[in-house]
């Protein structure tokens, strides 16, 4: 005995349905089209599949025995379809990274990865705490050293930055209303106390100072001439060369401290397109990461 696969769609539509008005709805079906297929279904085995109430319906014995071992079936095809169909889809790469470096430093340079990988399908997942990549991603996140597997993307270099339109007195940083990012803890990055600190300066928050939870508003409120910023280098970079804003004083560096490339388990080609064009954009900006070549170690546990 035989039933062709439109006559199983019915079957299982009725059941997982219970009703036959709403496995019509799932089938693209009247309900007396339904009724009069799954009557003849019924004809055709000899028996009732299911018993028709005001409830809904029920499957019988024989229903129960046909159903015990169709659902499985056919969600077993079902995956296979889609796994082939994903088979044929263009790779998938999703980034994970925070704000500032999404906002001011990835998203700017992205369209020349996308122009030479036009068919790699990217994804940017931003959060103001990048969390852990899970395979098949990578994470672009700021770190007080080395994470297991990773390779560092730019070192951490910070130089105070204003809009030139800005109107306050600097006064190495005493004079001037400062823009603070919101720090989680453990953050890592330098803080407005680590600046002044450097400089052996003791110099606390103020009343009436600005603070904002990501770093493109920050840079928002810095171009718009509200106060004076901390630029992360090379975030920064396009806005010094444009003139948009200035350094109000040089460069910082961080101890050890910068932005580290992650991944976990095998690469993809595609990751490791992107990992390779990091490189060389980062490449561009200052200090070559010499050594840390995205396509040599790349992530914990990652092919060769």
């Amino acid at each position: 005995m035989r039933l062709d696969p439109e006559a199983l769609r019915v079957v299982e539509a009725v059941a997982r349905q219970g009703s036959l008005t709403r496995a019509a709805a799932a089938l693209g079906m009247t309900q007396p089209a339904i009724s009069y297929r799954l009557a003849r279904i019924e004809a055709r085995l000899g028996c009732r599949l299911f018993r028709r109430g005001r409830p809904g319906c029920a499957p019988t014995a024989e229903g129960a025995v046909l159903l015990a071992a169709l659902l499985p079936a056919l969600a077993q095809i079902d995956a296979a379809l889609a796994e082939v169909a994903a088979m044929g889809r263009a790779p998938v790469l999703r980034v994970l990274t925070d704000f500032g470096l999404a906002g001011q430093w990835l998203l700017p340079r992205l369209a020349g990865f996308r122009a030479r990988h036009p068919g790699v399908e990217t994804q940017i997942t931003a959060a103001q705490v990048v969390p852990d990549p899970r395979p098949g991603e990578v994470a672009i996140r700021f770190a007080r050293s080395a994470p297991l597997g990773g390779w560092l993307l730019m070192p951490e270099r910070v130089v105070p930055v204003a809009s030139p339109a800005w109107r306050g007195d600097w006064q190495g940083g005493q004079g001037a209303s400062l823009l603070h990012l919101e720090a989680p803890p453990g953050a890592g990055w330098l803080t407005w106390a680590d600046w002044f600190a450097a400089q052996g300066v003791l110099r606390g928050r103020r009343a009436g100072e600005l603070q904002l939870n990501t770093y493109d508003l920050v840079i928002q409120a810095a171009l718009a001439g509200q106060g004076v910023a901390l630029g992360w280098l090379p975030l920064v970079a396009a806005h010094l060369a444009a003139g948009t804003l200035v350094a109000l004083a040089p460069e910082l560096p961080g101890a050890g401290t910068g932005y580290w490339v992650e991944g976990t388990g095998p690469q993809t080609a595609a990751q490791r397109a992107f990992a390779e064009w990091l490189a060389q954009e980062a490449g561009q900006e200052g200090p070559a990461q010499a050594g840390l070549v995205a396509s040599v170690a790349f992530g914990r546990n990652a092919s060769q």
